[in-house]
């Protein structure tokens, strides 16, 4: 009589938790990143949709960028405030899934013009992003702060790494 193979075990999961490699990578990936792909949910038809933000960090370095309140993700933040963004891009050679970037869960919060940080974010984004000199005084443009709320950070194959929102600071 044929004997039956053992069932498989539980499943390992692939994705570790941070370690000082991992907290390191993820933080160099933030700060060096201008710009990132931003992921929302459409509120007219709740499907997700993906745009590409100015990105940067605020002076506690939490993630921000500078909308238009024309821009669709305006839209979609105010009436979903739970985003994701990526950041990191792949490298000039080399297969682009062996590139570092990190996802991060995000809370989004809106800092309308008359908010008490307004002045000094200007100031800030603007030594990061001279470009935006341009158009950072228009009306329909503000702030909005990018709160963590968890990170997963894929750091080329067979490194994958679950990071919390302290990991990210």
């Amino acid at each position: 009589m044929p004997v039956s193979p053992e069932p498989p075990g539980p499943a390992r999961d692939p994705v570790q938790p941070a370690d000082a490699q991992a907290r390191a990578l993820a933080q160099g990936l933030l700060h060096a990143a201008r710009h990132a792909a931003l992921a929302v949910t459409d509120p007219e038809t709740g499907t997700p949709g993906i745009s590409r933000i100015a990105f940067g960090l605020d002076p506690q370095g939490l993630p921000l960028t500078l909308i238009s309140r024309l821009a669709a993700h305006h839209a979609a933040l105010s009436a979903h405030p739970v985003a994701a963004v990526m950041v990191g891009d792949p490298g000039d050679k080399g297969d682009p899934l062996t590139h570092p970037r990190l996802m991060i869960r995000v809370q989004a919060e809106l800092l309308l013009r008359d908010h008490a940080d307004h002045a000094a974010l200007r100031a800030h984004w603007l030594v990061s992003h001279p470009k935006a000199q341009l158009y950072v005084d228009f009306p329909d443009f503000s702030f909005v702060r990018l709160r963590p709320l968890s990170a997963l950070l894929n750091g080329g194959f067979g490194r994958a790494h679950r990071l919390a929102p302290d990991d990210l600071a």
